[in-house]
């Protein structure tokens, strides 16, 4: 078993509390109340940690957009986009959801931990370093890996998943950065032949899906691009941006994955950080609406951080092992195999 700390705070709960928004602190408190329960409260770590300062904030973002966003502080509603509002804690929230990934990862490399979750909201992985979008103000994964790679002496991390993210790296070979989302919907962006520019050409790798996809996808699709083209890559540190609106059942996804698909793919990333990283993985959550789906995704996450059968979440290898065997045909996984491999060997 590993030692898997869960970064939470009731801070969390007071962005957008009041307000009719799909993105609802019920999102975290599902998940919050299953966790003061036994024995999922004694599982895991919970250490305390501290928000980002502006400095940090400032590794990925512009100075206007942090004063943005300070700005609404104590404000009853500032809207920053059209899908994107805050209230008077927002501010708060968002950097001390920053901070849990720093932290986090803090905690990981100094051996305080061996992986974790950061449960936080707001969300951050649409967020650019100019502007706030898809309900995400500043963008958690993205201020990490920079966190890594210009505070703790990282050379190379692996980000699965994010827009934003996308384009704060898009010139860079320090990150490796892979996203599995429905194309073209919202934001618009991650098409095939988005593989990154000067020395990040061939850093980002696209996975654009046309919706339905289930977890024998997922599974096949981890398997057979993400986890070869990581192992080659041999990242200091892997960061996670899961997002669970990939379930059957969300209002806002088109796929259709069960909590056993979330369990498949993190054991994945688990196997894999520790053949090549040590074990350093960072899960941070973005979206997922549909409560049951989030909650049970999340348990089913934390069951393969750990490893402990006790976590309710936990799904039997034999059958996580089972979905990765029995797959299924992918049409874009050639598509994408035939992109990277300009760049690695597929």
């Amino acid at each position: 078993m590993r030692k898997t700390a869960i970064f939470k705070n009731d801070l969390f709960l007071e962005h957008i509390p009041d307000f009719n928004h799909v993105e609802s602190p019920d999102r975290l408190r599902v998940i919050y109340e299953q966790l003061e329960q036994q024995p999922l409260s004694e599982l895991f770590l919970y250490p305390g940690f501290e928000p980002a300062s502006q400095d940090s904030l400032a590794l990925n973002h512009t100075p206007e957009h942090i004063m943005r966003v300070a700005g609404t502080s104590g404000k009853t509603f500032s809207s920053l986009d059209p899908d994107t509002q805050a209230s008077p804690m927002s501010y708060d929230a968002a950097c001390l959801a920053v901070g849990a990934v720093t932290n986090g990862m803090e905690m990981i490399v100094n051996g305080e931990a061996d992986n974790g979750f950061a449960l936080v909201r707001p969300p951050g992985h649409h967020a650019e370093a100019e502007r706030a979008m898809g309900f995400c103000l500043f963008n958690n994964v993205a201020v990490g890996a920079h966190y890594g790679l210009q505070k703790m002496g990282m050379e190379r991390v692996a980000i699965i998943h994010g827009n934003g993210t996308q384009n704060s790296f898009y010139a860079s070979n320090q990150v490796l950065y892979f996203s599995t989302h429905a194309y073209p919907y919202y934001p618009g962006s991650g098409g095939l032949m988005e593989v990154g520019t000067g020395p990040g050409e061939g850093f980002t790798v696209n996975v654009p899906l046309s919706g339905g996809q289930d977890d024998r996808a997922f599974a096949t699709i981890f398997k057979e691009i993400i986890v070869p083209v990581t192992r080659q890559y041999r990242p200091d540190f892997i960061i996670v941006s899961a997002g669970f609106d990939t379930y059957y059942n969300d209002p806002l996804g088109t796929m259709a994955v069960t909590e056993q698909g979330f369990a498949c793919m993190t054991k994945q990333l688990v196997d894999l950080a520790g053949e090549i990283c040590g074990g350093r993985l960072l899960v941070a959550l973005e979206g997922g609406y549909n409560l049951q789906g989030l909650r049970d995704g999340a348990l089913a996450v934390l069951g393969e951080l750990s490893g402990n059968s006790a976590c309710p979440g936990k799904v039997a290898e034999e059958a996580l092992q089972a979905i990765v065997d029995s797959g299924r045909e992918v049409a874009v996984v050639e598509r994408v195999r035939d992109v990277a491999k300009r760049y690695w060997s597929l």
